[in-house]
């Protein structure tokens, strides 16, 4: 099976040499693809002094957008599987395999990595673990699943999705919502437990000033996924 890792990066200069040696060295049987999403730092100019693989986007879209190209870079080179790999140092790739393992076992459409699951490692600000905890009630509400991470970027997902995905995908802040768009076309979505590190650089694109805009957004963007046809 083709396995691909989509790497969204937003000015990611401190980390991304790092995210990229360590996807190279613990998940050797997976391909990847860096989504520079027009930075204004050095991540350009490091991705191609170490010859990564990158497709660099002319003007900056968002981490929606961002994803969205990696995964229409997955469809039309003919990837089974798709995963995202944050570009800040976040996610490990050594859990990579197992999500794998764990999707072909149980036949899912997609695997989420949760931090929430055994509680190890890096488990987030206080603040946006009620933001969390918020999102993983509105979700169970609104289709019945139980999802204990909906903002986890570390995702994997297999071949229908992928080709869903490339042609629709939320554009602000999408996690949350794109679990939904994939819970509402009856698709099985599962998790499995991960431990995450905190950002190794570079800061977050959510910030306090942007946390109550974030939760109307998200949950808005929800509610309306939720009853689209």
């Amino acid at each position: 099976m083709k396995k691909l890792i989509i790497i969204p990066a937003y000015n990611e200069q401190e980390s991304i040499k790092k995210t990229v040696e360590d996807i190279m060295e613990k998940a050797p049987h997976f391909d990847y693809i860096v989504i520079n999403d027009c930075s204004t730092d050095k991540t350009k100019e490091i991705c191609e002094t170490e010859e990564f693989n990158v497709i660099h986007l002319p003007v900056n879209l968002g981490i929606g957008g961002a994803v969205q190209t990696g995964y229409l870079y997955a469809a039309r080179n003919g990837y089974d599987i798709a995963v995202q790999v944050d570009g800040d140092g976040q996610h490990d790739p050594q859990f990579l395999s197992k999500m794998a393992d764990y999707m072909e076992a149980e036949h899912a459409d997609m695997v989420i990595g949760s931090r929430f699951i055994d509680k190890e490692g890096f488990q987030s600000s206080g603040a946006r673990r009620v933001g969390i905890k918020y999102f993983t009630m509105l979700i169970k509400l609104l289709t019945g699943t139980k999802i204990t991470d909906p903002t986890s970027g570390l995702r994997m997902v297999n071949r229908e999705i992928i080709e869903f995905f490339a042609e629709e995908y939320p554009k602000d802040y999408p996690e949350p919502e794109s679990v939904v768009a994939i819970l509402r076309r009856k698709k099985k979505v599962l998790e499995i437990p991960v431990i995450m590190r905190e950002r190794s650089g570079g800061v977050s694109s959510i910030s306090m000033k942007k946390s109550v805009y974030y939760m109307i957004k998200v949950s808005l963007a929800i509610l309306i996924e939720r009853i689209r046809k």
